[in-house]
């Protein structure tokens, strides 16, 4: 999959001279606000200049995004390794992890509550043990938590995986 670019972004960004605005915001994967920007004229013009210093944040996302999705290539830190249902029980011994599953409430609401547990930081396989889902619901159940506001991705500093910092 190919990764997003700052300067095809900027390009999109130059339309707005044209009356197209919004095209950086479709490009970088933010379709609801790029759609607000069209219809607003660039959120009357203000959102298309605020935009300038945002475009490298909008880019570096939908990558550190698209790199999720393709989840092998080339080898790096940043890399999630790949688990069995089955080793989860080890891992927990290893690091001293007791979950306790929540039986009620919906996904997003459990997803919240491990969070809360863990001070705001959940790792893929956390989140997976607490709220029982297959991966893929769990993948669209937390870019749902991003795309709402509840969630930022961000990297461990000492290990490079992938980890979700909630406002919690």
């Amino acid at each position: 999959m190919q990764q997003a670019n700052s300067s095809v972004a900027y390009i999109l960004w130059c339309l707005c001279f044209f009356g197209i605005c919004g095209g950086q915001r479709f490009y970088t994967g933010q379709v609801t606000s790029g759609l607000i920007y069209f219809f607003t004229i660039g959120f009357f013009g203000i959102g298309q200049l605020i935009d300038l210093a945002l475009i490298p944040g909008m880019v570096d996302q939908r990558n550190l995004y698209l790199r999720g999705l393709q989840g092998s290539g080339t080898p790096s830190v940043n890399q999630s390794i790949t688990l069995n249902i089955g080793d989860i029980p080890q891992l927990q011994q290893l690091q001293g992890i007791q979950p306790q599953p929540l039986s009620t409430g919906s996904p997003m609401q459990k997803l919240l509550k491990a969070a809360k547990e863990h001070n705001g930081q959940l790792s893929i396989a956390q989140a997976a043990m607490y709220t029982e889902l297959e991966s893929e619901h769990l993948k669209e159940l937390l870019q749902e938590a991003t795309k709402i506001g509840y969630a930022e991705i961000n990297n461990d500093p000492n290990t490079g995986a992938i980890r979700y910092h909630f406002d919690v």
